[in-house]
């Protein structure tokens, strides 16, 4: 991969827009709440700014829908960098993404000055990857930086078409990190390798499915997405969430591991309740859910028999919650899980979205050897795709 990182640029002087991805949450009196999408930046933004570069920052926040929000303006993400940055720092959130405005304050910039320019996706040429919007982007700066992994996976102007405009490009620190490790998981690794893939739909998941097979020992199916596997071989599920279009997609998956030797464990046991606000659940068959009951997580005999397969792995790769873990009742499994993957000896990798969410709320992230800070994309890459915004830093 002909890719130059940030540490091989010379930014010295030269005006640097660097992608990033501060999508992050914000309150009701819109103050960022969790601050992890930023400091993963920090690296790199650091590195721009000790070589002597001029910081441009660009990222989406929400979905504004191609036109202003005010409930999703930069100005708090500008204050919470300003903090984590220190006080040599001065950020500076112009009021629109591309523009005169935007334009001279890059302008004018100090020493010591960091721009924030305004919520991307104000402008419907972000997601349009739109020439127009992307030739404006580019004629502010000299150099251009990805460090927006989360975003990869998209055509964008700002993750792609600028790219292709900017004499001086190459990738930040936490690209470089979920490459090495996201691209650890396609070639040789200590075996067994075992990859957990929980959540709602296989549908989603389908080619993911079909790119790990031929690599891995062990596959573990939990989540929703087990309803559906199970009911392909001819089980009942009562209520349970079942994707009846993806039945024969479950039962070619199933034959590809078979005959690969490759051992596809599914649960044996569920948790299965009336409603997703049920105080508690009741240990059922993971075959035979009573009629009016939906299985909301896995049960004891399926947390143990997944823990002892992840524990005996070297490798692992997990994405996807096994229950419903945002409610008490329907977390154990998925907080087994992940104590299980931070008890082994393997190579860890956690796949963004709720994977990343659930692994921070056991406890256990520090003993994880990689969270990856892109759902979408971490998937995509796994499944062996050409990100847009990675290809965009090739050549």
């Amino acid at each position: 991969m002909a890719i130059k990182w940030v540490d091989e640029l010379d930014l010295t002087g030269k005006k640097v827009f660097c992608r990033v991805d501060f999508n992050v949450p914000l309150d009701d009196k819109l103050q960022v709440t969790d601050d992890t999408r930023i400091r993963a930046a920090l690296p790199t933004l650091h590195h721009i700014l000790k070589a002597k570069g001029k910081l441009i920052c660009g990222s989406h926040l929400g979905r504004p829908k191609g036109k202003p929000d005010p409930k999703l303006r930069m100005e708090p993400v500008g204050a919470r960098l300003a903090e984590l940055l220190g006080g040599d720092y001065r950020v500076l959130v112009t009021d629109e993404p591309v523009g005169d405005g935007a334009r001279r304050v890059v302008q004018e910039m100090r020493d010591g000055d960091v721009v924030l320019l305004e919520n991307l996706r104000f402008d419907p040429g972000e997601k349009k990857n739109d020439p127009a919007f992307c030739k404006e982007l580019a004629s502010m700066a000299e150099a251009y930086v990805n460090d927006a992994f989360g975003t990869a996976h998209r055509a964008h102007a700002s993750t792609a078409g600028v790219a292709a405009l900017v004499p001086i490009k190459g990738a930040g620190f936490l690209i470089k990190k979920e490459i090495e490790f996201l691209g650890k998981l396609l070639g040789e690794v200590d075996r067994p390798y075992a990859a957990l893939l929980g959540g709602a739909k296989v549908s989603d998941k389908v080619k993911v499915l079909e790119n790990l097979i031929p690599r891995v020992n062990i596959l573990l199916i939990g989540g929703a997405m087990a309803n559906t596997f199970i009911k392909a071989r001819g089980g009942e599920l009562g209520a349970s969430k079942v994707e009846e279009d993806s039945l024969d997609a479950a039962r070619k998956i199933m034959e590809s591991a078979e005959k690969r030797g490759v051992e596809l464990v599914l649960p044996v046991d569920a948790l299965a309740a009336a409603s997703l606000d049920a105080p508690e659940g009741t240990v059922v068959p993971a075959d035979r859910v009573p009629a009016g009951q939906m299985a909301l997580d896995v049960g004891p005999e399926t947390r143990k028999l997944f823990g002892e397969k992840l524990r005996g792995a070297r490798t692992i790769f997990w994405n996807g919650p096994l229950g419903v873990f945002e409610k008490k009742p329907f977390a154990a499994g998925t907080l087994d899980a992940a104590r299980a993957v931070a008890e082994s000896n393997a190579v860890s990798v956690v796949g963004g979205g709720d994977s990343v969410s659930a692994v921070k709320k056991s406890g256990f992230a520090d003993r994880i050897s990689h969270i990856s800070t892109g759902g979408g994309a971490s998937l995509e890459f796994v499944q062996g795709e050409n990100l847009p915004g990675i290809a965009a830093l090739e050549g």
